[in-house]
């Protein structure tokens, strides 16, 4: 997974509205040169050892299976937000700034799932370890998968509209992975773990291994890009990856 850190983009001595793009910005629609975001995604090609495929992330479920024409300059993929591939010269990526990105490994086969509240109620990671089955024929047994960096649970502020996306009940008090804390008004808000979600919705799938997690984009503005921290600061957030191929 990539960090603000090791690329062309922004710095104090850029114009002031790209300095919060500093300095590995992955992202073509933020407002970069994009010249910078090129070189970027090149040194991010060169340390992977392959071609990442960048995909159209529309907060949905649909996940692309990476074939030869997916990484061709003219390509036009749908939208998607993960990807699954068998081809060791093509690597799944997705572009983060707080939503949790969800990278994945099995016998001959690897994916990657952009997951926001709406991607991981929608069943993102159950579309994407499904995709990944029918491509081996492995079990889901034989998958592992790897949380990256998102917003934290202490960070991550929603209302009761996310609690009843994931079939929880929208009361003043804490429920678990939903921590009761009331915005500065008073209206009722809640603190949601992504990660715990995300957790939870993996090891009902039956994965052989889940790790990662603990980061907070959000409260680590100088390491992560922050989509939310663009409120805090005034500059524009660019965006992160988490990358995976075969070997």
């Amino acid at each position: 997974m990539t960090t603000r850190a090791g690329g062309v983009s922004g710095g104090e001595d850029g114009p002031a509205d790209r300095r919060g793009l500093a300095s590995l910005n992955l992202g073509r629609s933020v407002g970069d040169d994009p010249a910078h975001v090129a070189e970027n995604r090149r040194r991010v090609a060169a340390a992977i050892g392959g071609r990442p495929v960048f995909l159209k992330q529309v907060h949905g479920t649909t996940v692309l299976r990476l074939h030869a024409g997916h990484a061709s300059p003219e390509a036009d993929p749908e939208p998607a937000d993960a990807a699954i591939s068998t081809d060791p010269a093509l690597a799944c990526a997705v572009m983060v700034a707080d939503c949790l990105p969800v990278l994945f490994a099995g016998p001959g086969v690897v994916g990657a799932a952009h997951a926001g509240w709406r991607g991981l109620a929608g069943g993102v990671l159950e579309q994407t370890v499904a995709a990944m089955r029918e491509a081996t024929g492995c079990d889901a047994g034989a998958i592992q998968a790897w949380m990256g960096a998102c917003i934290g649970p202490a960070r991550f502020e929603v209302g009761a509209d996310v609690l009843a996306a994931f079939g929880a009940e929208p009361m003043p008090s804490d429920q678990p992975l939903f921590r009761f804390q009331p915005n500065a008004q008073g209206e009722p808000r809640w603190r949601a773990d992504l990660y715990g979600l995300a957790r939870r919705k993996l090891a009902a799938l039956g994965l052989g291994a889940i790790s990662g997690g603990g980061w907070c984009t959000l409260s680590e503005p100088s390491r992560f890009f922050s989509f939310r921290h663009e409120r805090v600061d005034g500059l524009r957030s660019g965006r992160m990856a988490a990358v995976i191929r075969l070997r």
